[in-house]
């Protein structure tokens, strides 16, 4: 492939006289070697000795590049072609393998263009060969390391693209099996470590609608797993640990209508998310999607209410009967000052300050509230319960 904007004019390399090639051949095994000592000098990472696959690939590496540059003078041919262009791939996915950047390679190049520079252009000048031929060396040598450069990128590139799409695989079938339950704690242990996720003692499992998925695992980061199901996105994330954590997570989150599970042993994800789901289900949410996301930690008896409505329906109808024979607007003042004696344990300050009225008015009410349920106002059980379905919004 020729660099943009080098296909519309002459390749530096056309320019040289063909009769250099066989000038300079049989000088190749020299200068491979002197060229392998530069970069071994000059590159400290390159410094070890060259055996294996790793010597293999960098002694091919600068077999096939000088052999094919001798290839070039007088030609129109681009740098690389089919499998020498492979090789400098396979040298930019090799040091992803390796765990290292670019920066070693390119600087490896830059050795080797230096001391081949060096060399070829000692030899023809022995052989009488004019300046301006040196030039045009030095311009074909550094043009095509600028080739073999590009060629590295774009198999590092490549090979970093396909093992994030790899581990976002075993990532996401990791969430798979852990949402699912009933599991082997080896299986899923021996998936976290195929995929590179650290398990974590307790996690939360977010859901939220299918279509806010976008952009979330970036956001997220690689601690939490993630998968879809029809209709909404599963996340698995650590359980945060601090309050600055849950900060964080709600930043992340914030806008997407999630819903998040309580914490639980990582074994325990599905009951986490069951709860979350239950939440997502019964929990009426006044706030606008822009908002937080719902922690169902924080809401654990708004969902026992609502979880079984029917039963506290049945509990309201027993408890509330004595409210019955009262005006609509009666029954809702008074409903609402039980609430809040309760709430208060009948401090009439207090109830006055959250009802707005007099605290005058406050004792009149609770009157009226005693005549209407009479001595069960004293039982400990009957309190509990009219808080109870008072809280689940009956009146």
């Amino acid at each position: 492939m020729q660099p943009a904007g080098r296909a519309d004019r002459e390749l530096p390399w056309t320019s040289l006289p063909p009769a250099l090639t066989p000038l300079l051949v049989p000088h190749l095994p020299e200068v491979a070697e002197e060229l392998l000592d530069a970069v071994r000098l000059d590159v400290p990472v390159y410094a070890r000795p060259l055996e294996g696959v790793f010597g293999d690939s960098i002694r091919r590496g600068v077999e096939v590049a000088l052999t094919r540059f001798l290839q070039l003078p007088g030609t129109q041919q681009p740098a690389l072609m089919g499998d020498d262009r492979r090789v400098y791939e396979g040298l930019g996915r090799g040091e992803v393998r390796e765990g290292r950047p670019m920066d070693a390679l390119f600087a490896a190049y830059r050795s080797g263009a230096r001391t081949t520079l060096r060399s070829l252009s000692r030899v023809a000048m022995d052989a009488g060969f004019e300046a301006s031929v040196l030039i045009g060396l030095a311009e074909s040598v550094f043009a095509y390391i600028e080739e073999l450069s590009a060629a590295s990128a774009e198999g590092y590139a490549l090979e970093q693209s396909e093992r994030a799409g790899e581990r976002d695989r075993l990532l996401d079938a990791l969430a798979d099996m852990l949402i699912r339950g009933h599991v082997v704690e080896d299986s899923v242990r021996s998936a976290a470590a195929a995929a590179g996720w650290p398990v974590p003692e307790r996690v939360v499992v977010v859901t939220l609608d299918a279509d806010r998925r976008v952009g979330l695992r970036s956001r997220l980061g690689d601690r939490a797993l993630l998968t879809s199901r029809p209709g909404d996105v599963v996340a698995v994330i650590p359980e945060p640990a601090s309050p600055t954590a849950c900060r964080e997570m709600e930043r992340v989150l914030m806008g997407r209508g999630a819903v998040i599970g309580p914490g639980r042993p990582w074994y325990a994800a599905p009951d986490s998310l069951r709860l979350a789901v239950m939440a997502r289900d019964l929990l009426q949410r006044d706030e606008p999607a822009g908002n937080r996301p719902l922690w169902v930690s924080e809401h654990l008896v708004e969902l026992v209410l609502n979880s079984e409505r029917s039963v506290v329906e049945d509990l309201a109808a027993q408890r509330l009967a004595p409210l019955d024979e009262l005006r609509p607007g009666q029954r809702e003042r008074l409903g609402a000052t039980l609430l809040c004696w309760l709430e208060h344990h009948g401090q009439r300050a207090a109830m006055a300050a959250e009802l707005n009225i007099h605290e005058q008015t406050v004792g009149y009410r609770v009157n009226q509230l005693r005549e209407v349920f009479g001595e069960s106002l004293n039982d400990a059980r009957t309190r509990f319960e009219l808080e109870l379905v008072l809280r689940a919004g009956f009146r």
